[in-house]
Order: C-alpha cells, then sequence, then structure tokens
C-alpha cells in the first residue's frame, strides 16, 4: 500500500483479482478436466501459476500487479480441486479425513515459513523478492511432479460427451451438491473477510512493528501444523460432523478477540492467533471430507473444479467487502475492522446449519 500510495479499498481489489479470476477459470474448466489425466491438467495448471506469479514479481506499477493478479489466477483456479480431486479418488471415504488433513498442513507450512519469510525478504530486498523466490521454486517443484507422481486416468470414463448444460443442471437440481458449494462458500466468506487487513490492523492500531507480526504467522501456522493430521484422524475416528462442529464453534472468539484486539502483550496476541489458527483450519479438513461425498469418481474433478472456484470466488467476494467495509483515518489507522469481526462470526455460524443438513442428506457422522 505505501509503496504504490494505494488506498485500502483499491488494495482489497488487488487481493480479489486473484481468486475471482480463478473462480472462472475453474468454472470453465469444470466442463472439460474430467476428460484428461489430473496429472497433466496439474502441471498445465501448476506451471501458468509460476509465469503469473513471476510477472507479479516485475511489476512496476498497480495496474501491472492486478493483470498479473488476474494470469495467475486464471492457472490458480485449476490447482487446488486437481488436488481435492486426486485424494478423494486414491483414499476411502474412512480414511479420507487423515489425507485431507495431511494436505491442509501444506497450509500450515506456509504460514510457519512462507508468511515470515516473504515478509522479511520484502523488507531487507523488495516486496518484489517473494513473488521472485515463489517463482523459481514452483519451476524446481515441476521435475519432481513429472518424475514422482504417477498418471491418474482411473475416472475418465468411455463416454466424454457431457453437454455443458446438463452438467449445470445436475448441480442445480442435486441439493446435497447445492449444499456443498454453499458450506465452501460460506467457509472462504467467513474467513477471508478478516484476513487481509490482519497486518495493517497489527502494525498501525495495535502498535506492533514488521519485525513482530510475521510471528503471528510463525506461533498460529506452527499450531496448525502440529493440529492438522490429529484433526483429520478425529474426523475419520469421531465424525466428521462431530469435529466439524468442535471447530467450528472454537474459532468465533478468536475472530471476535483479533477484530477488537486493544493493545495488549504480544505473548497475548500469539495465543489468540494460535487458536484461530489451529480450529478455522481444522475446521476445513472434515468440510471438504463431507464435501467430497455428493459426488462419484467419474465426475469428481468437475465438481470438486466448481467446488474450488466458489471457494475462489468468495474469497475474494470476501475482500471486497472488508475492503468497502474499512477506511483509514488521517494516521493511517484501520477504522471499523471490528464490523468485519461481527459479520466474520456471524456467517461462519451459519455454516453449522449447512454441515448439519449436508450430513443428514448424506447419512454421514
Amino acid at each position: 500500500m505505501p509503496h504504490f500510495s494505494i488506498s485500502a479499498q483499491f488494495f482489497s481489489w488487488i487481493v480479489a483479482a486473484y481468486p475471482i479470476t480463478a473462480f472462472f477459470s475453474g468454472i470453465i474448466a469444470a466442463f472439460y478436466v474430467d476428460k484428461y489425466d489430473r496429472k497433466r491438467v496439474l502441471l498445465f495448471a501448476f506451471a501458468g501459476f509460476i509465469i503469473g506469479t513471476v510477472c507479479c514479481g516485475i511489476a512496476p506499477d498497480p495496474f501491472f500487479l492486478m493483470a498479473a493478479r488476474i494470469l495467475t489466477g486464471l492457472f490458480g483456479g485449476l490447482i487446488g480441486a486437481q488436488v481435492l480431486s486426486i485424494i478423494a479418488d486414491v483414499f476411502p471415504y474412512e480414511k479420507r479425513g487423515r489425507a485431507m488433513g495431511t494436505v491442509f498442513m501444506a497450509f500450515s507450512v506456509a504460514s510457519v515459513f512462507g508468511i515470515p519469510f516473504s515478509l522479511y525478504l520484502a523488507r531487507i530486498i523488495s516486496w518484489h523478492a517473494p513473488f521472485i523466490l515463489i517463482g523459481i521454486l514452483g519451476m524446481l517443484l515441476i521435475p519432481f511432479i513429472i518424475i514422482y507422481m504417477p498418471a491418474m486416468k482411473s475416472h475418465i470414463s468411455g463416454d466424454r460427451s457431457i453437454p455443458v448444460m446438463q452438467v449445470v443442471k445436475d448441480i442445480l437440481h442435486n441439493k446435497s451438491q447445492l449444499m456443498a458449494l454453499s458450506l465452501s462458500a460460506m467457509l472462504m466468506l467467513g474467513h477471508f473477510l478478516v484476513i487481509p487487513f490482519i497486518n495493517p490492523y497489527m502494525e498501525f492500531n495495535v502498535g506492533f512493528t514488521k519485525e513482530q507480526t510475521p510471528l503471528i504467522y510463525m506461533v498460529g501456522g506452527t499450531g496448525a501444523f502440529i493440529s492438522s493430521s490429529i484433526i483429520g484422524r478425529m474426523a475419520d475416528k469421531y465424525g466428521k460432523l462431530r469435529i466439524f462442529i468442535f471447530c467450528m464453534m472454537c474459532s468465533l472468539l478468536p475472530i471476535f478477540l483479533i477484530t477488537n484486539m486493544p493493545a495488549i502483550p504480544f505473548y497475548a496476541v500469539l495465543a489468540v492467533f494460535g487458536f484461530w489458527f489451529i480450529f478455522s483450519t481444522g475446521r476445513n479438513i472434515p468440510a471438504q471430507a463431507m464435501i467430497s461425498t455428493v459426488v462419484n469418481s467419474s465426475q469428481r474433478g468437475q465438481f470438486m473444479s466448481f467446488n474450488s472456484s466458489f471457494q475462489q470466488l468468495f474469497t475474494g467476494i470476501a475482500s471486497i467487502i472488508a475492503g468497502l467495509i474499512v477506511s483509514q483515518d488521517t494516521q493511517g489507522r484501520i477504522i471499523y475492522y471490528n464490523w468485519v469481526g461481527y459479520l466474520s462470526v456471524a456467517i461462519v455460524f451459519s455454516t453449522f446449519f449447512i454441515a448439519r443438513n449436508l450430513a443428514k442428506r448424506q447419512d454421514l457422522k
């Protein structure tokens, strides 16, 4: 924001550019992904994602950055759906919670290492540096995917000519699939309302330095990293719905505390964020396992593309809504962030009713 002298509202649009574009690319891809080897689709998407990320890293002005975010989103919209589809194809429902938990540990690693290290690079070099580093790491990973990941073709059916409108009609007339998409959408909307302005709020309002704020992600991410596998196993053992409700309810109080945080000791801030990271990540693990049951294998990539697309869309909408609500005073402090928190709590709590109805329709525990 200070580098390009842009407002909080314009910043929220830059944040939103990626997920909203990913929504449209994911929706378009949903009609085609189940016709191809999932490995090839993943490689194609990952290569495009790397190119877009590097373009972000060389952006000379905010408009070029916006365009680069859009390019990255075009390919990024495919990646998440392919990963979740591969998991659902390989693991039966009884073991899917553990598998989802393992994959969601990647988000925790990103928090523990990725975000703090990126903030450090931005401080000592430039904000461009993290994007360039991600591009380099992505290029190094592609050969490992090519060599070690097997072909994924078991889902391909003999008849590949399903009309586009028939796919849409199938989803619109399937209440379980509509509920599953709604659950994903509301979880993303509630969570990402809070995310875009955490750093500015902690720095400009609560008074912590750029050296301290990365510790928030390190502590929170470490907690989520340790707990993700445990929560996944608990979901398999005690029931996905039960663990989802527990994690969802436990995540509400930290949202309120984060968005209404006064000047308190930093160790208390770390405790609040650690608690929030654990249970906000934890609620997604059983939720995605439940969502994966509403479609059979031959159409799973297609549906998961829709699911991933809706996640991206509502992530972007959350950023835009947050940007419309918050403002900055003359000292640069973020105001009305507490309103964002109240809205987030209400939306996250609404997922209780969606998840309960979905579990009842699918006869899930």
